[in-house]
């Protein structure tokens, strides 16, 4: 094994290893398909091992590759930590914000209003799972979601802080009955099937969530479907297949459908913001700060009285006050 392998390479690795997916993952490095595809071979070269199975309908890991792959995170962590503490101001904080609505959506506008100096470029990633990879990997300094849905072992190489309790809704055709009600409450969501994001992995711990929410309830988590990519899909789709969707009461708005407050009791989503270990950037302080007014004025992590949180969401969120 070589000892001065080019953080290039690991990178190119990483952003493969993540994805399974070799147009994904050059999208995602900014890099062409025959250049990422390049670096892996040379990479596989320099280490002696074949490091994926290819083939025309997949890609996967070797086992070579699964004992690399925690090697190279820790590498590419310790070079983007050198990289923050030498320039940690040169260039603009990449944070993800997932949608232009709700918590990361309102921290990023105040937090810009508050610096009009420091430069924030926002990111739109369709969840947590997903952004964690991307920082990881490099590709992102800053997300937010509901950190007890990670992979322990992906939490562990992360920061994270508690941020909101955001209410959760569903949103319903407008022709549907419950539709009528100011809010609905959660037991008349019987027999109900409401998509959450199963089938798309960027957002398991959205359905997570919505799995131990309707557990015992009657309340079914529509099949796995495909990957949504952008509101413009969602909105189509959601109208297309008539669905009720799960979501907080801060959404994207959608024609012909209406959002409503789950009731008795209230389900908490949990927002922490998370970033990869040593950030070090102006910008970053900012977005802490930011938040810090952000609860005082609004009471973001006050729980409400009948609000429901699964107990490790409690506890990661209580701990980390």
């Amino acid at each position: 094994m070589p000892h001065d392998i080019e953080p290039r390479l690991l990178r190119a690795f990483e952003a493969v290893a993540e994805d399974l997916h070799f147009t994904r993952a050059a999208a995602g490095l900014h890099v062409a398909q025959q250049a990422l595809s390049r670096d892996i071979r040379r990479l596989e070269r320099e280490v002696g091992s074949q490091l994926f199975v290819r083939s025309t309908r997949s890609v996967s890991l070797t086992a070579d590759g699964e004992r690399l792959l925690p090697y190279a995170r820790r590498v590419l962590a310790a070079y983007d930590e050198l990289g923050g503490a030498w320039a940690r101001d040169e260039r603009p904080l990449v944070v993800d914000v997932g949608a232009p609505v709700g918590t990361a959506h309102h921290v990023l506008e105040e937090a810009r209003t508050a610096a009009p100096d420091v430069e924030f470029v926002a990111r739109f990633h369709s969840g947590l799972t997903g952004a964690a990879a991307a920082i990881l990997g490099g590709r992102l300094d800053v997300s937010s979601g509901r950190v007890a849905g990670l992979d322990p072992a992906v939490l562990d190489q992360l920061e994270h802080r508690p941020v909101r309790f955001e209410r959760m809704a569903v949103l319903l055709r407008e022709d549907h009955p419950l539709a009528a009600l100011d809010e609905v409450p959660l037991d008349a969501l019987a027999g109900e099937t409401l998509y959450a994001g199963a089938g798309n992995p960027a957002t398991a711990e959205w359905t997570d969530l919505a799995v131990r929410l309707f557990a015992g309830r009657g309340i079914e988590v529509a099949a796995p479907f495909p990957e949504i990519e952008g509101a413009e899909e969602f909105v189509r789709f959601v109208r297309r297949r008539r669905w009720s969707v799960l979501a907080s009461t801060e959404f994207i708005a959608v024609p012909g459908m209406e959002l409503r407050p789950i009731v008795e009791p209230v389900p908490l989503s949990p927002i922490s913001l998370v970033w990869r270990k040593g950030l070090r950037h102006k910008g970053f302080e900012v977005l802490g700060r930011t938040i810090d007014g952000l609860v005082e004025r609004h009471g973001w992590l006050d729980l409400p009285a009948d609000g429901w949180l699964p107990g490790a969401d409690r506890s990661l969120m209580l701990d980390g006050r």
